[in-house]
């Protein structure tokens, strides 16, 4: 560990994210206080694609990521030199979007001799529970053991996490993870892209028992499938078109989305139970929607930590808040080691 931070109270941690569609650049404060925090979304762009094309995506990260960087450093009214670490996300993500975030991380590193340190993504996610925003007047920090749900667009995973650093993966998706299913559902659908906000707005005006979807429990793992789920409601679909019926997407959406919200609070329930945790965590894009939201917080069996919805999707400050656990456990990284230490999922 650097002897001048391991001595310092007062850390300051700039952090950029650019794994997928959104260029993103923050600056926190000893890891839960927000200085600043810039994205530079991409979503308009990709709508009309029905999802991210990934080669656009990079060429506007590059647009964006030196005037994004920028703003983050004026908003916080600080220079490179009063800060402590950069910190970078390194990957799960797409290639061309994340090799430009951290060529930007590794320039300004190499340029004013600050460390860096590469954070998974995911990880990024889970520790966006530990920031305070200004207005959460009753922000209460995870305490350890808990149970995490991490759950993405790309990911479904249940994490025990013992304390910093210290995970067991306890599941994951064996195929699709939530958000995607909602992506291909929407479509599916014909609803707007991104399919998360476009089938919770159906779904409010539905009828959550229309229809019977199936729940893949999948005996005693701990594991996720939304593959069946996916394909019982394409069948359904094409019953109804064969049988010259209009589709009830409003029905169809909340039917389907219940049965999503049903396995993941299930699961996550079942997990904290099992292991002893008291906290649970619910992080990543999917967990802005209202009805899992309003699902796992109705109990009072266990303390739920859920981030604010703007730190849900992917964002810059989360990626700065795992920075600064990692770097005041000593952690630094050139970028060019395979994996991140003590991190169970790639």
């Amino acid at each position: 560990m650097n002897p001048k931070s391991a001595k310092k109270n007062n850390i300051r941690i700039l952090a950029i994210e650019s794994s997928c569609d959104e260029t993103a650049a923050a600056i926190l404060l000893n890891g839960t206080h927000i200085l600043s925090n810039q994205v530079a979304s991409q979503i308009e762009l990709h709508a009309q694609y029905g999802g991210v094309f990934p080669e656009m995506a990079s060429r506007e990260h590059i647009l964006a990521i030196y005037p994004v960087v920028q703003e983050a450093l004026q908003q916080a009214h600080l220079g490179l030199d009063e800060l402590d670490a950069i910190a970078v996300t390194r990957g799960p993500g797409l290639a061309g979007s994340l090799v430009v975030g951290m060529n930007m991380a590794k320039a300004l590193s190499l340029g004013s001799g600050l460390p860096l340190i590469g954070v998974n993504h995911l990880e990024g996610h889970l520790y966006s529970a530990w920031i305070k925003m200004d207005d959460q007047e009753d922000h209460k920090t995870p305490e350890f053991p808990l149970v995490a749900l991490i759950v993405s667009g790309g990911h479904t995973s249940l994490i025990l996490m013992k304390d910093h650093h210290e995970y067991e993966n306890l599941g994951s998706t064996l195929d699709d993870a939530a958000g995607e299913a909602f992506d291909k559902v929407a479509r599916l659908l014909n609803l707007s892209y991104p399919g998360g906000p476009s089938i919770q707005k159906a779904a409010e005006r539905g009828s959550a028992t229309a229809f019977e979807f199936p729940r893949a429990r999948l005996g005693d793992s701990w594991d996720f499938s939304f593959s069946g789920l996916k394909t019982a409601v394409l069948r359904e679909v094409k019953n109804l078109q064969s049988d010259g019926v209009i589709i009830p997407v409003n029905d169809v959406a909340a039917s389907f989305q219940t049965a999503v919200v049903d396995i993941l609070v299930e699961k996550t329930f079942s997990a904290a139970e099992q292991f002893g945790a008291q906290h649970i965590i619910v992080a990543g894009g999917v967990s802005a929607n209202r009805a899992l939201r309003k699902a796992i917080s109705s109990q009072n069996q266990f303390q739920v930590h859920i981030p604010p919805l703007k730190l849900c999707t992917d964002n810059a400050a989360m990626i700065a808040a795992a920075g600064y656990f990692r770097f005041t456990n000593g952690y630094r990284d050139n970028l060019e080691m395979d994996v991140i230490p003590n991190w169970p999922l790639v």
